[in-house]
């Protein structure tokens, strides 16, 4: 079960204890975020006389000493206890490419971090990750047969490494059961604010309107998708075809020939690097090139559609939709 703002048996709400487990090398805009959205909370509870009790959050650590990623001293309140805490919140370290990850995820703090989280795991205690604190929060298990999403550059390496978790790395916060993962970067603030609404949606929404966030359903709005593709030859060369030929109807048996790889390769391929199918993937280069015409020309609808390969506009318009949670007026570069 989650763990919530509590009642007592005298009906008094009791605070929400959420421990921060930092490592050296923490990213410094991650950390930030959840402290500074919690602090917004308990500030904004304090002057508005609100019916919630404030969060209790403690930075902590397995070293006296730990330094963010840009070098800056974090104050440590003390070792883990998850024994202790209603949530075990992951933020990422500051480790941004698989040349630089791959190393610090054999860190010796690193595998302490670990067998912390299994810990709090085997005490049922939730547990929650952003952005590559959910590389940290895989290497424990805790996501094993769970539903997940990661930074979304990291996603290709993230599927590889931990074939065993149910990764959507189009989506920027995903709950499976009590264990949350949040996506690239400022997904930090995300995952604070869904924490702060499971004690008060009131709350998380007045500290979002005073901290000016957006909902931001999905990072596939934010996704590169050469990027993505760039980490497999023969993803790369499909990801040159299939933009080609964007505003045709898409084949792929003309995609297979193309690249000179059997269709049941080629698939094969785009489902262990991106875990899509090639008509997946190609829904996305068309979203991307859409919301480039959307934000950068005066283009009708229509004429858009066209040009990405749809029939008509309602298809586009109901992808988009569907996809990134979000209205044509919002996509415009005017909004």
């Amino acid at each position: 079960m989650l763990a919530i703002g509590k009642l007592d048996i005298l009906g008094i709400i009791l605070a929400m204890k959420l421990q921060i487990l930092a490592l050296d090398g923490v990213f410094d805009t991650g950390l930030a975020a959840l402290l500074d959205v919690f602090a917004t909370a308990n500030e904004l509870v304090g002057h508005l006389a609100l019916s919630v009790a404030p969060f209790e959050v403690r930075v902590v650590g397995l070293r006296r000493r730990v330094k963010t990623a840009l070098g800056f001293s974090v104050p440590i309140a003390g070792p883990p206890a998850p024994a202790a805490a209603d949530w075990m919140v992951m933020p990422a370290i500051g480790y941004k490419m698989p040349q630089t990850l791959v190393p610090a995820l054999a860190r010796a703090d690193v595998g302490e971090a670990t067998a912390v989280l299994r810990e709090a795991r085997a005490a049922h205690r939730p547990v929650a990750a952003a952005c590559i604190g959910t590389f940290v929060l895989a290497e424990s298990g805790a996501l094993d047969g769970e539903r997940a999403t990661t930074t979304w550059w990291l996603a290709p390496l993230f599927r590889e490494r931990y074939p065993n978790v149910r990764l959507d790395e189009g989506r920027m916060l995903v709950r499976s059961g009590d264990v949350v993962t949040a996506g690239a970067a400022l997904s930090h603030m995300d995952l604070a604010l869904w924490l702060v609404r499971q004690a008060s949606p009131e709350l998380a929404g007045l500290v979002a309107r005073y901290l000016i966030v957006d909902s931001r359903p999905a990072q596939s709005a934010y996704v590169v998708s050469d990027h993505l593709a760039h980490s497999d030859p023969l993803v790369e060369k499909f990801e040159r075809w299939a933009r080609r030929h964007l505003a045709e109807g898409f084949s792929l048996d003309a995609a297979a020939d193309a690249i000179g790889a059997s269709k049941r390769t080629l698939a094969r391929r785009l489902q262990a690097v991106l875990g899509k199918t090639p008509l997946t993937y190609v829904q996305d280069l068309r979203i991307e090139r859409a919301l480039h015409l959307l934000r950068t020309s005066s283009r009708s609808l229509g004429e858009i559609a066209a040009a990405v390969g749809y029939a008509d506009e309602v298809t586009l318009r109901n992808l988009l939709r569907r996809r990134l949670g979000r209205g044509i007026r919002e996509m415009r570069l005017s909004d």
